[in-house]
This record gives structure tokens, C-alpha cells and sequence, in this order.
């Protein structure tokens, strides 16, 4: 209901009364509340005094009590005077007392009448006043109440008044339009009535063209409506073909995957691969070369500072400090070392980076090498040849530097013989001759030199069988994976939807004269994350349905002792890579992904020879237990006739122009991918054989040529005493031989435990390096020592046949 304006005003002003009224008794209901408070409060107070002088006159009374009593107490032992005054004071305080008690009296009747005139005012007065207070207070309330409603109901009709004129305001606008509107749709009407006039004629024209056309067309639609009729029955089963392979569709999967698991980068892997192989073998190789090298150094400078001891103590004995004749072995040690660094820089920058790039370069196409400067690891060759060179010269020449002049001046004594074991085993010592005897003590007189040569021969031949097996365990991957392991040429992988049609064609191409046998299997592509670098590994699921006749395609056979894998219901057969990357071994269950994602377990019963690739192999018993769902083969394992690379990849294409095959897996990609690896590694291989060669000549040489240069008294000495020119030699070569042999035993222990490292931690993840070791690798590095040792004893034979034996054994005091 929408109230007139000046109904509205008559009830504005009703509202504003009630509202005065209600201040007015709000203040009266006020007023009368701060009274009542204030008589409350004033009876509150007097009561308070009263209570106040009341315990005030306790306390005094008790105070005077007590001192009553104490002097009551000290009376007895009082006399005279005191006796006299002490009694006066006490009956000063009876008095005072008395009248104590007589004020406490009148108090506390005056307290009682306080308390009683205070509880008849709260209960006369205060009480029944402050009820009428909250019952006049409650009356206000709801007048109040009832006052803000009618004031809420006001503002709302207000607002309800504000509306219906707006609308009213509306309404006589649309009104106007409208009339406007009316008078246009009349003029538009005249003119569609002319219009749709117009149409009708046009279209009774096209009607009678229409249908002599449809007559004409009918005609032809009768003679092609058989064949129409066979197409339309040939589309339809084409149709139920495409719905049937459509069903056989799954669901997509999506997947993540890094540019090393990408399908189609096997280019990267095999890349990635000989990087990785050449970044392990690249913090292996330098410790045992730079060792080696720095053994080298050390002779070099150690037998440097012992062929200057007499020019050093001519140097001292005219007055050059320490320092001073110091500075010649430093700077010697120093300007070697910078050059020998600046030759390693240079050609670590050049050389090197050329011999790797070719490396890389087999079988891939990359651009050109960019020649980049590394200061941080040229700052640290320089520091390498310092602490090298430098260190042992400082070291050997502080040494000498210690004695007198004099005794620099003379050559160095001999070291000091003593008994050694081998002379407490009479049942050995008695049985050599002279030669041997002297040589056997010689070994142990010079024991630097001993260990030096078993060092640095140790390390010689390390490197070179741990390069020379490392080779043969690379490449010897595709004769043990490809004749010894697979005996299948590919894999041909049918559509997840095998018309009839599809089916037969398959059959026709497998009972082809270039086939030698076939088996169905269930193939299946399935993936675990596991690596080094924790990439999705492929796995080769095959699940043959005749496990009698699977060896004749691949040997399960455990890669130690060969012994034959069978296959089982209660598990799969893994390959040994793959084991190792997932820490499994027979008897545990390993988790794995099937290509929708979904994650299956499976229990291992055997590890199998396997060097590249990853595969697991169960029956179809075990398939059905671990995927719970019907076993069904989807490809075909081929073995051909010929299984040339050429005519492998021309049967492949064959099954790949058949419509039901998906794809075909060809061994030739895997013997490619191994092909790659090996050509490159064998180049880098090589030039780390060529260094330890080299190596081994240099620690051979300078050893030998310092055993000579330190003894040449002595050889001159058993030369004079009437021995042969091979007796001499042999006298000091011998020792060579045995501790060059004993260096390389202790070289092949370091070596195969070298080869160890390199091919547990070298290869891919994909690919196991043969870990047997062959004869090669032990008779080379016998080979290459021992013709260096031959070639030096030539040149020691050479050397001591020529010797001045008078100016050796020319004294020198």
C-alpha cells in the first residue's frame, strides 16, 4: 500500500513527538537513579566511619591491655621509687582504659544504629525506588522500540512513494515511443504487403522449374541406384572396420619427458653417452699420468741437484750463501716446468680437443670446433708443474745444501750396505751365485730407486692394460650381443587392430622363403626411472608364446658360467644392465610403468647375459599373473636367412608396406648405436696408450740412466777388476729386469682394477661393457716393457763399453 504526501507528513511529525517524549522521560528516569545512588552512598559512608572508629578503639584497648600487662609483670620486681611510679603509670592506664571500653561501647551502638538506618533505607527506599527505576526504564524501551518501527516503516513507504513515481515517469515515456512505433509499423506494413506480393510471383515461377528439374533427376537417380547401393554396403564395412580399430584405440597418455627420453633421440643418448664416457675417463686417465709424470720430475730434479753437488760445494766454499746456490736448482726447476707447461697448455688446447672433436664426429654431424681458453684449469696446470718440478728441486737441494763445503766437494758416498732377509734364509742365499747375490743386496741398498721403478713400471702398465682391456671389452659388445645372445634379425609389431584381411597378409609374408623361422610373442614397451641421471628407461617387454623355442631367438643364459634361465609362472627374466641400474637380483620384486602409466609389479627369477639394451622376458603364465588380463601376442620374432644389414633393412620396409604391421625393430639400430661408441672410444683409447708408451720410456730411461750416472765408480771398479763388458752390464741391469717385472705384476693388479672402475662406471645406461679381460691386455704391456727394457740395455751396454774407467775412478780430494 503506498501512502499520499500528506499522510506521510502527519505521520513524520507523530514520530518526532514520541521521540521527544521518550528524552524526556529517559531524563527524568536519569535523575531519579543519581539520587538513589547518592543517599546509598552517603549511608555506605557513615556505616564505613563507624566501622573504622571502632577498630581503632580495638587496637588502642588491646595496646593498652598489653602494656598493662607487661607492667603488671615487672612489678614484682620493682622496689621503692620505681615500684611507686611504675604503680601510678598502671593506674593511668586502667583509667585510660576504662574510658576506652566506654567510647567502644557508645560506637558500637552508634555503628549498630548506622547499619540498621542503611538497610532500612536500601530496603524502604533504595530498593523499591530502583525497581519502579527499571520497571519506568522497561516501558521506555518498548515505547522506544515501538517509536524506531514506526520510524523504519516511515523511511520504507518513503522509499515505496519514490519508486512509483519513478516508474510513473517511465511508463508516460514508453507510452509516447510506443505511438511513435505504431505509426511506422503502419507505413511498413503497406510496404511488405507489396513486397510479399512481389515473392509469391517469383517463387510460383520457380516452384513449376523445381519440379520439372526433380522429375529429370529422379529419372537418373533410378539407373544409378544399384551401384550406389554396393558403394554404400562397401563404405559400411569400412566403417565398421575404422569403429572397430577406433575401439581398439586407447585413451591417450601424456607424458614428460627430457630431451633425453624423447622418442626419436637415440642421436642424443649415443651423443650424450660418449660424452659421459670421455668426462669419467677424463677424471680417471690425469691422476695416474700426472703421477707418473711428477715421479719423472722428481728424478729429473733429485739426480739434477746429485750431479752439481760438487759445483754446489765450490759455490759455498767461496762464500755463496744457501740461497744463493739454491736459486740455480729453482730456476732450473722453474723454466722447465714453464716451458714443459706451456708445450701441455698448448697442446691440451689444440691437439686434444682436436682428437676428442674427431671422436665425436663419428657418426654424428657437428659443428665446427670453437678453440675456447680455460684459465682455471690452465692456472692449474701451471701450478701442477711448479709443485712438481720446483717443490723436488727446493727439497733436494736444502737437503745437500746441509753439509760442509768439504764434504760437498767430494762425490757422494755410497749408501751404507746391511744384512738383508733373503741372507736369513740359507736355503735360498746359499744356492746364488756371486751376481745375484750382489744384486739382491743392490735392490734393497738403493730402495728409493727400487720404488720408483716398481712405481712408475706400475703405472706404465697400468694405463696400458686398462686401455688395451677396455678396448676389448668395448669391442667385443656386438660379437657377445649379436652372436652369442640374439639370433633374431627384428621384431615386427602389429596394429593394436588386425583386420582378417590385415592377418592373412602377415601370414603370406611370414611364410616367405627369406624367413627362416618366427615366433609370436607379446611386445610391450614398458619404463622405470633409474640412472645416474635418473632417466625413464626403456624396457623391451617380451612375453614368447612357445618358451620351448625361445632360445633359438635368445639365450637366457646368466653371463658367469652361462648357465640356462627357464622361464616360469611366478616371475620374469631380467637383464643384467637393467638389474644392476635398479639394484635387483634374483629373488626381488621390482616396480614398473607400462606405456598408459599404470605401475605393475613383478618378481625377478633370473638375471641374463645382456649387453645392450634393456629387456625382461616372462611366460604367458606370468604375464596374466602380473597384469591380471588375457594373454595375446601382438608381433612376430624373425630370424632370416640372410641377416646382412642390407637385407634386413629391405625385410623391414616389406612388413612396413603391409597395413596391419604398427612397426618394426631392426638389431641394426642397436649395432649402429654400439659401432658409434666404439669407434670413438678406440681413438681416445689410443692416444691414452701412445701417452702411458711414452710414459713408460721416460721413467725406464731417466731410472736407468740415473742408476748408471750414481754408480759409475762402482761399475768402473768391477770393470778394472777384470769383468766383461755383459757381465757389467748385467751387474746393474739385472736390477732393472726384476724390479721392472715386479712393477709390471703390481701393474696388472692396478690395471684390472682400473678396468673395473672404467666399465662399471663409463658405460651408458643401456649397454654393459664385456668385463672379461683377454690375453691382450696382459701380453702387450709385458711386450712394450720389455722392449724398452731391451733397447735400454743396449744403450747402457753402449754406454759402459765407452767408459773412461780412469777418469771414473780419478780421485777427487
Amino acid at each position: 500500500m503506498i501512502l499520499g504526501p500528506r499522510r506521510l507528513r502527519r505521520l513524520t511529525g507523530q514520530v518526532g513527538d514520541a521521540y521527544t517524549q521518550l528524552k524526556s522521560g529517559q531524563a527524568q528516569i536519569d535523575d531519579n537513579s543519581a539520587k538513589l545512588a547518592a543517599g546509598k552512598k552517603q549511608a555506605d559512608d557513615a556505616v564505613a566511619q563507624v566501622t573504622a572508629a571502632q577498630q581503632s578503639l580495638t587496637q588502642g584497648i588491646a595496646a593498652l591491655q598489653q602494656q598493662i600487662a607487661a607492667g603488671n609483670a615487672q612489678l614484682p620486681s620493682l622496689s621503692g621509687t620505681a615500684h611507686d611510679t611504675l604503680q601510678a603509670q598502671l593506674a593511668q592506664l586502667n583509667t585510660q582504659l576504662q574510658q576506652l571500653q566506654a567510647q567502644a561501647q557508645v560506637v558500637a551502638q552508634k555503628s549498630a544504629e548506622a547499619t540498621q538506618g542503611r538497610d532500612a533505607f536500601i530496603n524502604g527506599t533504595y530498593n523499591p525506588g530502583m525497581a519502579q527505576i527499571q520497571a519506568a526504564q522497561a516501558q521506555l524501551n518498548a515505547k522506544r522500540t515501538q517509536a524506531d518501527a514506526g520510524n523504519a516503516q516511515l523511511q520504507q513507504r518513503q522509499q515505496q512513494l519514490a519508486a512509483a513515481k519513478t516508474k510513473l515517469d517511465q511508463a508516460a515515456t514508453q507510452l509516447a515511443q510506443a505511438r511513435v512505433k505504431v505509426q511506422q509499423s503502419q507505413q511498413q506494413l503497406a510496404t511488405t504487403q507489396q513486397q510479399a506480393q512481389a515473392q509469391i510471383d517469383t517463387a510460383q515461377t520457380e516452384l513449376t522449374d523445381k519440379t520439372n528439374e526433380y522429375n529429370t533427376n529422379k529419372a537418373q537417380f533410378d539407373q544409378a541406384e544399384p551401384g550406389a547401393q554396393q558403394k554404400i554396403k562397401d563404405a559400411e564395412q569400412k566403417l565398421k572396420d575404422a569403429t572397430a580399430m577406433l575401439n581398439a584405440v586407447g585413451n591417450p597418455v601424456y607424458s614428460v619427458d627430457s630431451k633425453r627420453e624423447t622418442p626419436g633421440s637415440d642421436g642424443y643418448k649415443i651423443y650424450d653417452s660418449i660424452s659421459v664416457i670421455v668426462d669419467s675417463l677424463s677424471r680417471i686417465f690425469p691422476y695416474f699420468m700426472y703421477l707418473v709424470a711428477a715421479l719423472v720430475t722428481f728424478t729429473t730434479m733429485t739426480r739434477f741437484v746429485d750431479e752439481e753437488r760438487i759445483n754446489a760445494g765450490t759455490l759455498k766454499a767461496l762464500g755463496y750463501s744457501d740461497r744463493d746456490v739454491m736459486k740455480k736448482f729453482v730456476i732450473y726447476g722453474f723454466v722447465a716446468s714453464i716451458l714443459g707447461a706451456i708445450i701441455g697448455i698448448f697442446a691440451g688446447h689444440t691437439l686434444l680437443p682436436i682428437i676428442v672433436y674427431n671422436a665425436y664426429k663419428v657418426g654424428f654431424n657437428v659443428p665446427m670446433i670453437h678453440m675456447g681458453f680455460h684459465w682455471q684449469v690452465t692456472l692449474l696446470a701451471f701450478a701442477l708443474a711448479l709443485l712438481s718440478a720446483v717443490v723436488p728441486a727446493v727439497w733436494s737441494a736444502a737437503r745437500e745444501l746441509k753439509e760442509r763445503p768439504a764434504a760437498l766437494m767430494l762425490p757422494k758416498p755410497p749408501s751404507a750396505g746391511s744384512k738383508i732377509l733373503l741372507e736369513r734364509i740359507p736355503l735360498i742365499w746359499n744356492r746364488l751365485n756371486f751376481t745375484h747375490k750382489v744384486t739382491a743386496r743392490n735392490i734393497f741398498r738403493y730402495k728409493q730407486r727400487m720404488f720408483m721403478t716398481i712405481f712408475g713400471v706400475c703405472g706404465s702398465v697400468a694405463l696400458l692394460t686398462a686401455g688395451f682391456a677396455v678396448q676389448g671389452s668395448i669391442s667385443g659388445i656386438n660379437e657377445h650381443q649379436f652372436g652369442g645372445v640374439m639370433h633374431y634379425n627384428l621384431i615386427a609389431a602389429q596394429n593394436a587392430h588386425v583386420t582378417d584381411q590385415q592377418a592373412k597378409a602377415i601370414d603370406r609374408r611370414l611364410q616367405k622363403s627369406d624367413i627362416k623361422r618366427s615366433l609370436p610373442v607379446h611386445y610391450e614397451s614398458v619404463s622405470k626411472v633409474a640412472g645416474r641421471n635418473g632417466d625413464k628407461q626403456s624396457v623391451t617387454m617380451l612375453v614368447p608364446r612357445d618358451t620351448a623355442t625361445f632360445n633359438d631367438y635368445i639365450k637366457l643364459n646368466t653371463r658367469r658360467g652361462h648357465h640356462p634361465l627357464s622361464l616360469n609362472s611366478n616371475g620374469a627374466v631380467i637383464s643384467e644392465r637393467f638389474a644392476n641400474l635398479v639394484h635387483a637380483k634374483k629373488g626381488d620384486a621390482i616396480d614398473f610403468q607400462n606405456g598408459s602409466g599404470k605401475t605393475y609389479r613383478v618378481k625377478v627369477t633370473g638375471i641374463c647375459e645382456m649387453y645392450l639394451g634393456h629387456f625382461m622376458v616372462m611366460s604367458p603364465a606370468a604375464y596374466r599373473t602380473v597384469f591380471g588380463q588375457r594373454y595375446q601376442t601382438n608381433a612376430y620374432m624373425v630370424t632370416l636367412r640372410d641377416g646382412s644389414m642390407a637385407n634386413t633393412k629391405r625385410a623391414s620396409a616389406s612388413f612396413m608396406r603391409i597395413g596391419g604391421i604398427q612397426g618394426v625393430v631392426q638389431n641394426t639400430t642397436l649395432m649402429h648405436e654400439i659401432d658409434v661408441v666404439v669407434k670413438a672410444l678406440n681413438q681416445i683409447m689410443w692416444v691414452l696408450i701412445i701417452v702411458a708408451t711414452m710414459l713408460g720410456v721416460v721413467i725406464l730411461y731417466n731410472l736407468t740412466n740415473l742408476n748408471v750416472s750414481e754408480r759409475i765408480r762402482e761399475l768402473s771398479t768391477v770393470k778394472v777388476l777384470g769383468f766383461y763388458n755383459g757381465e757389467t752390464t748385467m751387474y746393474i741391469y739385472r736390477e732393472t729386469i726384476l724390479l721392472s717385472l715386479l712393477g709390471i705384476v703390481v701393474g696388472y693388479g692396478f690395471g684390472i682394477w682400473l678396468h673395473r672402475y672404467i666399465i662399471t662406471a663409463v658405460p651408458p645406461d643401456d649397454v654393459m661393457f664385456d668385463q672379461s679381460i683377454g690375453w691382450l691386455p696382459f701380453v702387450v704391456p709385458l711386450v712394450v716393457v720389455g722392449l724398452i727394457t731391451v733397447a735400454l740395455g743396449f744403450f747402457v751396454n753402449t754406454k759402459l763399453k765407452h767408459l773412461d774407467m780412469l777418469e771414473a775412478l780419478k780421485s777427487v780430494d
